[in-house]
C-alpha cells in the first residue's frame, strides 16, 4: 500500500473518530468495546505465552488494540515490549545450556497444563490408555 493511500485511510478514521468522539453515549460505547476487544485478545496472548506459537504476539496485538484508546495501554505496550526485548536479547546471548534449560522449562509447563486441563487423559482415551495417573487432578475434562 503506497503512502498516500495509507495516510488518506488513516485521515478517514482519524476523522470518523474524531466525530464519534463528539457523541458521548457512542463514544463510551465504543471504548467500552475496544476495552473489552482488547482485554480479551491480550488475557488470550497471556494464556498461549508458554505454548509453541505466537504468545506473545497475541499480547502485543491486544495490548495494541487497548492502547488505540488508552493512555495507561499505551505505556503498558512500550514498557513491555522493551523488557521483552531485553529479555530476548539476553537469552540469545547464552549458551546452549540454558537454552536447553528454557526449552525444557517450557515443554514442562506446556505438559502440566495440559495435564490440569485433562487433554493428556482425554488423549490416552482416544488411543485406549486408561492411565489414571494422566487424571487431571482438578477433575477437569475428566
Amino acid at each position: 500500500m503506497s503512502d498516500g493511500k495509507r495516510n488518506a485511510i488513516s485521515r478517514r478514521w482519524a476523522s470518523w473518530r474524531d466525530r464519534l468522539r463528539e457523541r458521548p453515549v457512542a463514544n463510551l460505547s465504543y471504548r467500552i468495546a475496544v476495552g473489552v476487544v482488547g482485554t480479551v485478545v491480550f488475557a488470550a496472548g497471556i494464556v498461549a505465552i508458554p505454548y509453541p506459537g505466537p504468545g506473545w504476539a497475541i499480547v502485543f496485538i491486544g495490548l495494541g488494540i487497548l492502547a488505540t484508546e488508552f493512555d495507561w495501554a499505551r505505556r503498558l505496550l512500550a514498557w513491555v515490549r522493551e523488557r521483552y526485548d531485553k529479555v530476548m536479547d539476553w537469552f540469545a546471548r547464552q549458551g546452549l545450556w540454558v537454552k536447553i534449560l528454557g526449552v525444557v522449562f517450557t515443554a514442562a509447563v506446556v505438559v502440566v497444563t495440559l495435564w490440569l486441563f485433562g487433554a493428556l487423559n482425554f488423549a490416552a482415551k482416544l488411543v485406549g490408555l486408561e492411565w489414571p495417573w494422566l487424571q487431571s487432578p482438578i477433575g477437569i475434562g475428566s
